[in-house]
């Protein structure tokens, strides 16, 4: 089942994907002009999510959050129930105070999380999936109002679980985890042309060892290698999606010298720009 809405105004969107065998998104290629975040529910058991042609281990009743250019398909998508909307329908920034650090979420970590529910939130989420599937029926003139209260509830719950599943040290308050926060969102908007910690700082006002602190504490990778490990994320997406060459990729992530940037992917990577191509193949055409 697949259920849409959309805003003809403010081209907000929103879908509800349920149990469909073709469920996937290929960022950089079919979905280049759909910029979704997406959250996933794997109803049955334990499967496989490959996401940029990594692969994880996805438990069963658990919810994973996904960014918006991120490509995945599931070893199972019938078992799959995902929310997806884009920027104009519901801005996580936007609604940040409202809803406590739903940013948290997509920005609160650099690493893939997997939250998992209890018999108690599966209950609360399967409540209201059922809400939903009532909204996503009813067309009326408050229906957007409806469904982005709904989907700010779903965010409330899922990132409550969250911080209480991924921050287990209590020196790390809400204002502390905020900066992390504030961190991430920076470093993914700017990694192709700042690449110090010293800019994003500066951005905080905070000092790069205030930054690094806040970052143990959290039992985090350090600032730099967060913002290295954007950078190589980016460049094995271009690699792997496109046939860029690897001078024209460390042009667009920002480096002047493209002998720096294939010694830098080799040292985080083990392999060089061009060998990594070989050995992941493309994958222009699907998975």
């Amino acid at each position: 089942m697949r259920l849409h809405y959309t805003d003809a105004i403010t081209q907000g969107e929103f879908h509800l994907t349920m149990h469909e065998k073709t469920f996937d998104r290929l960022f950089f290629q079919r979905d280049r002009d759909d910029k979704f975040l997406t959250i996933a529910y794997n109803t049955g058991i334990t499967q496989t999510v490959t996401i940029d042609k990594v692969t994880y281990e996805f438990p069963s009743q658990s919810i994973l959050p996904l960014m918006v250019n991120q490509s995945f398909y599931f070893e199972d998508p019938e078992q799959i129930v995902a929310w997806q909307y884009n920027r104009n329908f519901y801005c996580i920034v936007d609604h940040d105070k409202e809803v406590s650090c739903v940013g948290f979420l997509f920005y609160g970590s650099s690493d893939t999380m997997f939250i998992e529910l209890d018999e108690v939130q599966q209950k609360k989420i399967n409540l209201l999936l059922a809400v939903f599937i009532d909204e996503f029926n009813t067309a009326d003139n408050i229906q957007r109002d409806m469904l982005q209260m709904v989907l700010k509830r779903l965010i409330i719950i899922i990132t409550r679980l969250a911080k209480s599943q991924y921050i287990t040290d209590k020196n790390m308050t809400d204002d502390k985890l905020d900066i992390v926060r504030r961190f991430n969102l920076l470093v993914e908007k700017q990694f192709r042309a700042e690449h110090q910690v010293q800019y994003y700082a500066d951005q905080l006002n905070r000092s790069p060892k205030t930054l690094a602190n806040l970052f143990a504490i959290y039992n985090h990778k350090s600032p730099l290698a967060v913002i290295q490990n954007r950078i190589m994320l980016e460049a094995k997406r271009l690699l792997i999606y496109t046939d860029k060459s690897a001078k024209e990729i460390s042009y667009e992530l920002g480096f002047d010298d493209a002998a720096y940037f294939s010694n830098l992917f080799k040292k985080q990577t083990s392999l060089s720009p061009s060998d990594f191509r070989k050995a992941k193949g493309t994958m222009l055409l699907g998975h």
